[in-house]
């Protein structure tokens, strides 16, 4: 891949093989100074195991690995200038808070009182001044990821991993700490190499993100990109919910393509489509909050089809609705909560019409 100027980890054709298995596979990518980067995959996708490759904690059976422009392939973990923080904290817990975070400080044997002031001034950072004495037990699930963030950043390390570090947290804490997470990365401006199997972390979090599914990176893009322009079926799939259907292509030009579409019982008007011949198979993804539902009937025409109601779930802020069309595909609908009762005119069973924008559907060829 060509060198970017900017590029502060670089990654070339890199393959990890456990026994006959690639792990990871021939995975190129390059990650800028700064930025939070995050790999999004699910269990089994390649994305731990890269990350250890990073760490120096695995080896890589090809490839090498740049970190600020020097060659880390074959350096030592405790060589590199990169920390990690694992999924488990890994706090020691005989240990305080404060000796916690200094552990790493006092074997390089640091001046005492450089060792004092860096810990006690990276513990103002993660807001957890105060609780220098209090042990790990003491300490809620929230605090305890903050210790261990303070931990992995009093060393300054030029790249942070973190490996799923907010999966033990319960969802509104979670959610608290992503944006703690922003301003604590944004004050310090270290370069954040996060794993994640969570979505929405990575939306949140992300200035760009990978997604990573069978050892390789199928899709680089910021999480706007990612989300409303996937690259295939997969990261459609993956990345927020959607509704996948299966056509033709009928003709292209003209403000777009048409598609034939038998699950929909219409024809398909997107705005924008890659380059097909007449006749290709191809598949659209139309997410559920680009859906517009109405109880009045719409005269037959292209982006409209018919549907019962099978199943209304409120969700607070919005109602899920599965929508059972004539050729029996069920459409998913997020429909917004504005008036506060949920979508009290909708009613299972009831007789409704879909209908969506051009600019709505993604067309994909594979």
């Amino acid at each position: 891949m060509p060198e970017r100027d900017d590029a502060y980890v670089r990654i070339e054709h890199v393959t990890k093989i456990f026994g006959d298995v690639p792990a990871v596979a021939d995975v190129s990518l390059e990650v800028r100074k700064g930025e939070i980067f995050c790999l999004l995959g699910g269990s089994g996708s390649g994305k731990t195991t890269l990350l250890r490759m990073l760490a120096g904690f695995e080896t890589p059976t090809a490839g090498k690995l740049y970190i600020d422009g020097v060659d880390m392939t074959t350096v030592p973990p405790y060589e590199r200038p990169v920390n990690m923080m694992f999924q488990s904290y890994a706090l020691f817990p005989h240990l305080s808070v404060s000796r916690n975070v200094a552990f790493g400080l006092e074997q390089e044997r640091l001046p005492r009182a450089e060792v004092r002031d860096r810990v006690e001034s990276m513990l103002a950072i993660v807001e957890m001044t105060g609780f220098g004495a209090r042990k790990p037990h003491q300490l809620s699930g929230g605090q305890k990821q903050r210790v261990a963030l303070a931990r992995a950043l009093v060393k300054r390390p030029k790249l942070l991993l973190l490996d799923e570090p907010l999966a033990a947290l319960d969802r509104k804490l979670r959610e608290h700490t992503q944006f703690e997470l922003l301003k604590i990365q944004e004050r310090l401006g270290v370069t954040f190499i996060v794993v994640t199997h969570d979505q929405q972390e990575a939306m949140t979090l992300a200035t760009r993100m990978g997604v990573m599914n069978r050892g390789r990176i199928v899709q680089v893009g910021t999480p706007a990109e990612i989300y409303e322009s996937p690259a295939n079926r997969f990261v459609a799939d993956f990345v927020g919910s959607v509704n996948l259907f299966s056509g033709e292509l009928a003709e292209q030009g003209g403000g777009g393509v048409r598609i034939r579409c038998a699950e929909t019982g219409c024809t398909i008007h997107a705005a924008h489509a890659p380059e097909c011949s007449p006749g290709a198979q191809v598949w659209v993804a139309l997410r559920p909050e680009k859906i517009e539902l109405s109880a009045e009937p719409l005269p037959a025409g292209e982006n409209r089809a018919q549907g019962v109601v099978k199943e209304i779930a409120y969700m607070g802020e919005a109602s899920i609705c599965l929508i059972e069309l004539g050729s029996g595909k069920t459409v998913r609908v997020r429909l917004p909560n504005k008036e506060g009762a949920g979508n009290a005119r909708l009613a299972r069973n009831a007789a409704v019409s879909l209908s969506w924008h051009p600019a709505s559907p993604v067309v994909l060829r594979e």
